[in-house]
């Protein structure tokens, strides 16, 4: 009895299946990707700085650091969602993407709910 309880105490615990330790790295990489992709695709000549910037810093954080980039023209808008698709696709979160618009104030003192 003992020798089976000495054996037990042995085998190492078992674990569950854990993610890849590089998943943010990889999510990353797609993003890049992604990015560089819907560049040659949708061009940057209706792009401004703040939106290029912007996912370059976030690319450049290894997309660690929290951004709010909005879109604000039709160029850009197209860009975000060929990104939100093809990060989606990829597997991450839409928590992961960077694009967040500032919400515009209501006149009725913060309410947003129906009827404005």
């Amino acid at each position: 009895m003992w020798r089976f309880i000495l054996l037990l105490a042995l085998i190492p615990p078992a674990t569950g299946q854990e993610a890849p330790t590089d998943w943010p790295e990889q999510k990353c990489a797609a993003y890049a990707a992604a990015w560089s992709q819907a560049l040659d695709a949708y061009g940057s000549d209706q792009m401004n700085y703040a939106f290029m910037a912007g996912n370059e810093n976030f690319i450049a954080s290894g997309c660690a650091d929290r951004a709010e980039i909005c879109p604000r023209s039709a160029q850009e808008l197209d860009i975000a969602n060929a990104l939100t698709l093809a990060l989606m696709n990829a597997g991450t979160a839409s928590t992961f993407l960077p694009f967040k618009c500032p919400q515009p104030e209501s006149a009725a003192d913060g309410w947003t709910g129906p009827g404005l």
